[in-house]
């Protein structure tokens, strides 16, 4: 009897991933356990074991393909083909895709937020019947209303009988392209892997959440002589102390006395869902493109903690061996454009967070200050811009700019910063 091994459900909003490589060839034995195949979804690789021992008869799939959830990738055995239980891999609770019929028949995953499902569930709606209008096929919570309305409607003789209006559509296609191997050579190239993944979260970010920003800059120069001070004790025990360590702090203090910066909308329940733990996402730059993983309980973890973590989590990125897990979970994210050379740049919000933190390449500047005669004077000083995007149906510019100060308070005056890690 055949087995087929289908791609399982990764978790996450994940229904797609590229398959990096094919771990096991036609004709081999494998156990239970054995890894089989390596597919990189929502920017981490993941290698798939198999969930049962037999021989390799026959791979559907090669390196490159784009796979879904509940494709057969693999056969094992031979005989009358039937499917294989997947493999099971860590899922988070509330990122359960299956909805699950009145029926008890359990449905292909379908794009959706937990509320939406929670929604259907209610309202007794079957979430594959439902036509989607969010982005990316994803299904919202005003779709299941409207299908549920029209549903009822149906019901009734005289629903029938009433006449139809057309509503004109608010919503611009996207315009076919012009020929431009008609004005010189062109190249193809598949948008695969990372980047496509990359250019469904922001344009899911952007499509969904209006963005407002402040700006600011802050001197650091107490905190590099500080970090200068120091480096070479937390170099000497594996990690690296940069910048980014102590803006990580700096924020936590920020996220603990504006709790909303550390938050999700949710549109179908009309419910703003605090969090009451410190998960905050660094965005890396690697060969590969952008990924984000992510530092756990920055709250709770010691400048020392904080380095090492970070130092081996940004190699891992940059190697491709961060773990889905590792890339989940976040609460909030900063980015360095100042790694690169950047100055003031504009990030977009990591959805389904609110906010997002950037950092420009610090430099020296002349500063007027109070001298000790409390007279103006110019003096040099090393100043990082910084800059705070919000999602404004959540958040205001004014707590904006009190969110930003707090960093940049902090950042300032790192005897202060770090009395209130004690």
């Amino acid at each position: 009897m055949a087995q087929s091994f289908t791609l399982p459900d990764l978790g996450e909003g994940i229904h797609e991933g590229e398959v990096i490589a094919v771990l096991v060839s036609v004709g081999d034995e494998v156990k239970e356990g054995d890894l089989i195949i390596e597919v990189e979804t929502d920017k981490a690789a993941v290698e798939i074991p198999s969930p049962f021992t037999g021989r390799v008869r026959e791979i559907r799939v090669k390196p490159d393909d784009v796979v879904t959830v509940g494709q057969v990738l693999m056969t094992f055995g031979g005989g009358e083909e039937t499917e294989a239980a997947p493999a099971q891999i860590p899922v988070e609770p509330e990122t359960e895709k299956a909805y699950h019929s009145p029926a008890g028949r359990e449905q292909e995953p379908v794009p959706a937020s937990p509320a939406t499902r929670r929604l259907a569930r209610e309202l007794g709606v079957d979430l594959r019947q439902v036509h989607p209008t969010g982005p990316g096929g994803r299904v919202t919570g005003q779709d299941v209303r409207s299908f549920a309305e029209k549903a009822a409607n149906a019901e009734k003789p005289e629903a029938a009988e009433k006449p139809s209006r057309a509503v004109p559509s608010v919503l611009v296609e996207t315009p076919e392209l012009p020929d431009f191997a008609k004005w010189g050579p062109v190249e193809t190239i598949p948008l695969r892997s990372i980047r496509r993944t990359t250019a469904r979260q922001m344009g899911l970010a952007w499509s969904q959440i209006p963005h407002a920003v402040s700006q600011d800059m802050a001197d650091i120069t107490k905190l590099e002589s500080f970090r200068q001070k120091h480096k070479g004790q937390i170099q000497d025990k594996g990690g690296k102390l940069t910048l980014i360590v102590f803006v990580l702090k700096a924020v936590v203090t920020a996220l603990k006395m504006y709790p909303y910066f550390n938050s999700t909308l949710d549109k179908a329940a009309g419910e703003i869902i605090l969090k009451h733990y410190y998960h905050l996402g660094i965005a890396v730059d690697t060969d590969y493109g952008l990924m984000v993983p992510v530092i756990r309980d920055v709250d709770r973890k010691s400048i020392e903690e904080i380095s090492l973590e970070l130092k081996e989590l940004v190699q891992k990125a940059r190697d491709r061996k961060v773990s889905l897990e590792e890339m989940q979970g976040g609460t909030f994210t900063i980015t360095n454009a100042g790694a690169l050379g950047g100055g003031q740049f504009i990030p977009i919000i990591n959805y389904p967070q609110v906010a997002i933190l950037g950092m420009g390449a610090a430099g020296w500047q002349p500063v007027v200050v109070e001298s000790e005669k409390k007279e103006p004077e110019i003096v040099p000083r090393l100043m990082m811009p910084m800059v705070v995007c919000i999602d404004h149906r959540v958040l205001d510019g004014s707590g904006a700019i009190r969110f930003l100060k707090t960093v940049v308070d902090a950042l300032e005056d790192p005897e202060e910063l770090l009395m209130t890690m004690i």
